[in-house]
């Protein structure tokens, strides 16, 4: 059996890797174009690759791909911060939205969670998705909107009165995408947050010394890098129960997000210690990845919730070894 990735599935991360290296530049970043538009260079340069079509059927004008073949995509967009609603649009909501024009060319769309829950990104969106448990509705982009206070300037909330709108099959399906998607961009989130940690160590002195070569620091790290590790396979290990209909998915992307959420508080509170009292200002690019962290955490359910399911589907599968 084979467990690691294919060179395609590699090739396809390295390529959104280095749009996202040479379009978001920390000038992109500092003037606010992306976050304020969510249609400006990282967005275009994007489309023109066909990251939105990428889980588009090809009868549709994508890709055909599935989950496992894009986790690394979602990993690197943590790994970047990338701003705006690319996974919502392309992992979250295109597999549902395929038939609609502009799916696999860039139309945006935004999703909550819940009916009367936030909408990120909602004023530049084509489409609008709430859940309400495992039902969808779609409701057309346009109408009464209310901005909400954010921790992630690059990901606006939004609130909309009550509408009526179509239902849509698949809501189950899309909230486990979501899920993923948001455990699969913490795991990218964490390894920045070390990599950043590391490097600072080893140029800031203190005492004569670089402040990474002393024992209790490289301990932090050492920790730090051992989360990350540990909660990366299961994340794949989610990409692959929902790309293959396995009956474990949704256990599997909740225990993805419980230990992709504590990885990524963990490398956000080292990365803060590591570079000190310059770690809490504005004027550090780490920042970005610092709110990215608090805003994903608890993005489509805490700890808590995904704990819980865990364990209900553990005893649910404990009872059925059970019974006669």
């Amino acid at each position: 059996m084979r467990f690691g990735f294919t060179a395609d599935q590699r090739e396809l991360a390295v390529a959104v890797r280095e749009i996202l290296t040479s379009e978001l530049t920390p000038e992109v970043r500092a003037s606010g174009a992306e976050a304020s538009g969510r249609r400006g260079p990282v967005w275009k340069a994007l489309s023109e690759a066909g990251v939105f079509g990428l889980l588009v059927p090809e009868e549709h004008g994508g890709l055909g791909l599935n989950e496992l073949d894009s986790v690394l995509v979602l990993e690197e967009l943590g790994l970047a911060a990338a701003p705006g609603p690319v996974a919502e649009t392309a992992f979250v909501c295109a597999p549902l939205l395929s038939d609609r024009p502009g799916f696999a060319d860039g139309a945006v769309a935004a999703v909550a969670a819940e009916a009367g829950g936030y909408l990120p990104d909602a004023d530049v969106a084509d489409v609008l998705i709430v859940l309400e448990g495992e039902q969808a509705r779609v409701i057309a982009a346009g109408g009464e909107l209310t901005g909400q206070p954010t921790v992630d300037p690059s990901r606006p909330l939004f609130t909309l009165p009550a509408a009526s709108g179509e239902p849509l099959d698949g809501g189950a399906a899309l909230r486990d995408r979501a899920v993923l998607a948001s455990a699969a961009q913490l795991v990218g989130a964490s390894q920045h947050l070390l990599d950043a940690a590391v490097e600072y160590a080893k140029t800031r002195k203190q005492f004569g010394r670089e402040i990474g070569s002393f024992q209790a620091l490289k301990h932090q790290l050492a920790d730090l890098m051992l989360d990350v590790e540990f909660a990366r396979p299961l994340v794949y290990r989610a990409a692959y129960s929902l790309a293959e209909g396995k009956s474990t998915a949704s256990r599997d992307v909740s225990a993805a997000k419980v230990n992709a959420a504590q990885a990524a508080e963990h490398a956000a509170r080292t990365a803060i210690q590591v570079h000190g009292a310059i770690g809490y200002t504005d004027e550090l690019d780490l920042q970005y990845w610092l709110k990215r962290v608090w805003w994903l955490v608890p993005s489509w359910g805490d700890a808590i919730a995904h704990r819980a399911r865990v364990a209900a589907a553990v005893i649910d599968a404990g009872a059925t070894m059970r019974t006669p």
